[in-house]
């Protein structure tokens, strides 16, 4: 351990502190830390290698922090796009980094890449016909009862969850703005409200909010593919 220079151990510590705030998805945290470990391993001159590991930690923060800050907008990279986005951008960094060193890039960073596609291709895969995660819908408000299940039907798959208490329409609407919800198109008189992530690709989820009395809401969000 003593061997391994100090910068390098401080990149990777450094990446894994930023790449927490996907603790949720720890495969997409994984894939958030993978670009600077490679970085870590192909770098041969100190200067060089925490000027692009500075520059990779910034790219890590901007694919994860926003996202775990509960940050939506066309600015805000959708968790699909760590896989193949962020793996990419940061690939063409280490690339330059390897350039500058007067070095051949090495056949690491384009296996990167196509890790992240598989990776990519592999989580649409698998997630296809599954019910949303939580999103920003669930827990719900601390202040009410809440019971969560979901369904399916037609090839598709929702969340559900049901709150009891009192103004419980009321205080659901208010719990989603804070997370990035909002009003959009009723369907079928039904309100619904829906927030968007994604730079390249879009990930947008809407909620439903079916008002069963003044004391009992029922929400059903779902991804739009």
């Amino acid at each position: 351990m003593s061997d391994v220079p100090w910068w390098r151990l401080a990149l990777a510590a450094a990446a894994v502190s930023v790449a927490a705030f996907a603790w949720e998805q720890p495969f997409v945290a994984l894939f958030g830390v993978l670009p600077t470990l490679v970085w870590c391993v192909l770098a041969k001159a100190a200067r060089t290698g925490l000027v692009v590991g500075l520059v990779l930690l910034v790219l890590l923060a901007w694919f994860t922090v926003p996202r775990g800050l509960g940050l939506t907008g066309p600015w805000v990279p959708a968790s699909i796009e760590v896989y193949w986005f962020h793996t990419t951008l940061a690939a063409v960094v280490c690339a330059v980094g390897t350039l500058v060193e007067r070095e051949r890039p090495s056949a690491l960073l384009p296996t990167l890449v196509v890790a992240g596609f598989v990776a990519a291709g592999g989580v649409l895969a698998l997630h296809w016909d599954a019910p949303p995660g939580d999103e920003g819908v669930a827990p719900g408000p601390s202040q009410l009862t809440v019971a969560r299940d979901y369904a399916c039907g037609s090839g598709n798959c929702w969340g559900v969850l049901e709150a009891t208490g009192d103004h419980a329409p009321d205080v659901m609407r208010e719990y989603l703005v804070p997370h990035g919800f909002t009003p959009a198109r009723e369907i079928s008189g039904v309100p619904r409200l829906c927030r968007r992530t994604g730079v390249l690709v879009t990930h947008e989820v809407c909620a439903e909010l079916r008002t069963l009395s003044a004391t009992a809401v029922r929400v059903e969000w779902y991804v739009n593919r």
